[in-house]
C-alpha cells in the first residue's frame, strides 16, 4: 500500500522497487498531478481516499487482497532482495503474530545522512520505534487485531507501532531507501530536531493537529 499526494516525481522509482509484489495498491488523497495515472500505467491498482496518510493507508489495507500487508511511502524504495527477505520472514514460526520494518537509509552520499541512519538504527534498537519511512510488513489478521491505522493528521505510524509493542516487531536486514529532500530543504539538524520535537510532543499528549502544523504537513 502506497499513499500518494502529488507524488508523481518519485512514485515510478518506488513502484519499480516493489515490482515483485503480488499486488500494488496506490491510494490517492486528492492529487493534482498525474501520479495516479502514472501508477495505473505501471500496473498498480489505484483507489481514492480522503486526504491524510493514516486514512489512505487504512483504505489501502481494506482494498488489498493478500494475507500480508506491506505499507510503503511514495518517496521510498526497497533495496534488491526485499522479496526473498519478506518471504523468509513470513515462513518463520509464529510469523503471523509479528510485524516487521526495514532498515532506514537515505538516498544521499552526504556524511550527515550516514549519521542520521545510525541514529535511527539506535532508536529502533533501543525503543522499538520504526517510522513509516522504514515501511511496515504486517499480517492482515494482526493488523485487524491491533486496530490498523487510525485517521490521524500525523504520527499514524508511531500510533500503530506503539499498539503493536516491541515483542511483535522485528527488523528486516534490507534497506528502505528514503528521499533526503526534506533534510536538504530544511537543514539536516533543523529537520531532525523538528522530527524529534514532534515525537516528544506526541509522547506528552499534545493534540496531533497542532503537532502536524509544527511538522509542516
Amino acid at each position: 500500500m502506497i499513499p500518494i499526494l502529488n507524488a508523481a516525481e518519485g512514485l515510478p522509482a518506488c513502484l519499480a522497487s516493489v515490482a515483485e509484489a503480488d499486488e500494488i495498491v496506490v491510494v490517492d488523497g486528492g492529487s493534482t498531478d498525474d501520479g495516479a495515472e502514472r501508477a495505473r500505467r505501471l500496473g498498480a491498482k489505484v483507489i481514492d481516499a480522503a486526504r491524510g496518510r493514516g486514512v489512505q493507508l487504512h483504505a489501502g489495507a481494506l482494498a488489498a487482497r493478500g494475507a500480508w500487508l506491506l505499507f510503503l511511502h511514495a518517496d521510498t524504495q526497497l533495496d534488491a532482495g526485499w522479496r526473498d527477505t519478506v518471504d523468509a520472514f513470513a515462513c518463520r514460526p509464529q510469523a503471523a503474530e509479528r510485524a516487521a520494518s526495514f532498515r532506514f537509509a537515505l538516498d544521499d552520499s552526504d556524511w550527515r545522512a550516514r549519521v542520521l541512519e545510525r541514529l535511527v538504527a539506535a532508536r529502533v534498537r533501543l525503543l522499538a520505534l520504526p517510522y513509516g519511512d522504514q515501511g511496515l510488513l504486517i499480517p492482515r489478521d494482526l493488523y485487524r487485531l491491533v486496530g490498523g491505522y487510525r485517521p490521524l493528521a500525523l504520527m499514524e505510524d508511531v500510533d500503530l507501532v506503539r499498539r503493536l509493542g516491541s515483542r511483535r516487531l522485528a527488523p528486516l536486514p534490507v534497506a528502505a531507501r528514503t528521499s533526503s529532500r526534506r533534510w536538504r530543504q530544511d537543514g539536516w539538524i533543523a529537520r531532525s530536531l523538528r522530527n524529534l520535537g514532534c515525537l516528544a510532543l506526541y509522547g506528552l499528549g499534545a493534540p496531533v493537529d497542532r503537532i502536524a502544523k509544527l511538522y509542516g504537513r
